[in-house]
C-alpha cells in the first residue's frame, strides 16, 4: 500500500467521539495508519479529531487483535514518555479477491500491506453458477494449502463479475454477461462456501483496485471506466465508494451515446459498450465468438489497420461519455483501465484529445491510464474485504444522528 514520506503532508481521516460510532471512529484510526504508514499515538489524535484517550483505548484494541504492531520508542526531546510508533501488522488479517470472467478464474490472497502472497487461475468458459461454484471452492482449498496463511485470520472472500446485477427489463444474458447468475446473492454463497462473501461487479471493484493500489490513491473524485467484455464504471464521489440503490450505478456501458446506433443485448440502441469494449473490438477484427478473442492475442497482434478502424469508432462515443461524466458528477478525472492491453488502452487515449469542454478545470490530466495492472480486479476484489474493514461507514453517522 502506498505511503507518504515523512516531508508529505500527512492526510487525514476524521473520527468523531460520540459513543455510538465505534465502528466508525475504529476505520478512521485504521485508514489514517494505512495512508500515512507510520504514525504515534499523538499523531492520530491529531489527524482524526479523536480525543487521546479515544485513540488510546481503539489502539489498545487494535494491538490486542494483531491488526497494529508497536514500534521501537521514538525519544523525541527529555520530557514524558517516548512515543511509540504504530504501523499495520500485514498478517494482521487476509482476504480472498476472486475475478469471474468470461475467460478465466483468478484467485489471489492479499495481507493488510496489499501485497499478494498467492494467486491461482484456472480456465473458464462463461460459466453458470453450478459450473463456478465447484471450481471457486477448489480454489480456495488450494490457496489454503499453497500458502502459509493463517486461516483463521481470513476475513472472507471478495467475488466480482461483470454486472448489471438483476435488472428487469433489460436482457440479461447476451455476450458482456455471465448467464445463470440473476438470482445469485451474497448470502446463497456464503452457505455453499462456508465463508464471508461480498458480491461486487468487476468494474466497482476495479476502482477500488486502483484507489488502494494504484494511481488513484490520490483522487477523492473520479470514474474508473472498466473496459472487459462490456463497459462497466466504477464510482468514487467526495472520497467513498458510490454503487447506487441497488449496486448498479456506473453502468456507463448502457448510456445511449449514438441515436439510432448499434444495437445490443439490453434492448437499446446506441450504447457506449457496443463501440467501446473487448466485444466491440473483437468484432471489428472479425474474431468474435472465436479461439483468438482473448486480451493475449490482442497484445501479441498490436494494432493493424482493423483496429484503427475501431480506434476511430470508439474514441467518439467515449468522448462523448467523459463530457457527460465530468458535467454530471464534477469528477477530478476519469481513469482508464481494465482487460485491454496497455497499448490500446494509450492509442484509444490518444484518440480522445482534444476533449469537449464541461465544468472539469482544463488544469491536471482529465484522462488518465490505471497503473495497478491486469489483476487490479482481482485485487479489488480482495480489498472489498479490506477496505470494508479499513473505509469509515459515515452512514453509521448518519443513522446515529436519527436516535
Amino acid at each position: 500500500m502506498k505511503k507518504t514520506s515523512s516531508a508529505a503532508e500527512p492526510r487525514t481521516v476524521s473520527g468523531t467521539n460520540l459513543e455510538y460510532a465505534r465502528s466508525h471512529n475504529r476505520r478512521a484510526v485504521l485508514e489514517t495508519v494505512r495512508l500515512n504508514g507510520q504514525l504515534t499515538r499523538a499523531d492520530l489524535a491529531r489527524l482524526t479529531a479523536l480525543t487521546p484517550q479515544t485513540v488510546s483505548n481503539i489502539a489498545a484494541e487494535l494491538l490486542d487483535a494483531g491488526m497494529l504492531l508497536a514500534g521501537q520508542p521514538l525519544r523525541e526531546g527529555a520530557r514524558g514518555q517516548p512515543a511509540i510508533p504504530l504501523t499495520l501488522n500485514p498478517d494482521g488479517a487476509y482476504a480472498v479477491g476472486m475475478q469471474l470472467d468470461h475467460q478465466m478464474l483468478v484467485a489471489l490472497a492479499l495481507d493488510l500491506s496489499g501485497r499478494v502472497r498467492v494467486r491461482l487461475e484456472a480456465p473458464v468458459s462463461r460459466p453458470s453458477p453450478d459450473e463456478a461454484l465447484p471450481l471457486i471452492s477448489d480454489l480456495l482449498q488450494r490457496l489454503r494449502r499453497e500458502s502459509s496463511l493463517d486461516w483463521g485470520r481470513l476475513l472472507g472472500l471478495g467475488l466480482v463479475m461483470p454486472g448489471p446485477f438483476g435488472v428487469e427489463g433489460m436482457t440479461s444474458v447476451g455476450p458482456t454477461t455471465l448467464p445463470g447468475w440473476e438470482g445469485v446473492d451474497a448470502a446463497g454463497l456464503e452457505r455453499a462456501l462456508g465463508l464471508p462473501v461480498l458480491l461486487e461487479k468487476d468494474a466497482t471493484a476495479a476502482a477500488i483496485g486502483e484507489r488502494l493500489y494504484g494511481m488513484a490513491s490520490e483522487l477523492r473524485n473520479f470514474v474508473y471506466l472498466f473496459i472487459g467484455a462490456g463497459l462497466g464504471a466504477g464510482l468514487f464521489l467526495d472520497g467513498r465508494l458510490y454503487t447506487g440503490g441497488r449496486r448498479n450505478a456506473g453502468e456507463a456501458g448502457h448510456m445511449m451515446v449514438v441515436p439510432a446506433g448499434r444495437p445490443c443485448d439490453c434492448g437499446n440502441r446506441g450504447c457506449l459498450e457496443r463501440y467501446v469494449s473487448l466485444q466491440a473490438l473483437y468484432e471489428e477484427l472479425g474474431i468474435a465468438g472465436g479461439p483468438l478473442a482473448t486480451p493475449e492475442h490482442l497484445a501479441a497482434r498490436g494494432i493493424d489497420a482493423a483496429g484503427e478502424r475501431w480506434l476511430d469508432a470508439a474514441a467518439g462515443p467515449l468522448r462523448q461519455a467523459i463530457n457527460i461524466l465530468e458535467s454530471m458528477l464534477d469528477i477530478d478525472a476519469v481513469v482508464l483501465g481494465g482487460l485491454l492491453p496497455p497499448v490500446w488502452q494509450e492509442a484509444l487515449m490518444a484518440r480522445l484529445h482534444p476533449l469537449p469542454l464541461s465544468v472539469r478545470s482544463s488544469s491536471g490530466e482529465r484522462v488518465r491510464q490505471g497503473s495497478a495492472g491486469r489483476d487490479v480486479v482481482a485485487l479489488g476484489a480482495a480489498a472489498l474485504l479490506v477496505f470494508d474493514e479499513f473505509n469509515p461507514q459515515y452512514e453509521v453517522l448518519l443513522k446515529g444522528g436519527r436516535r
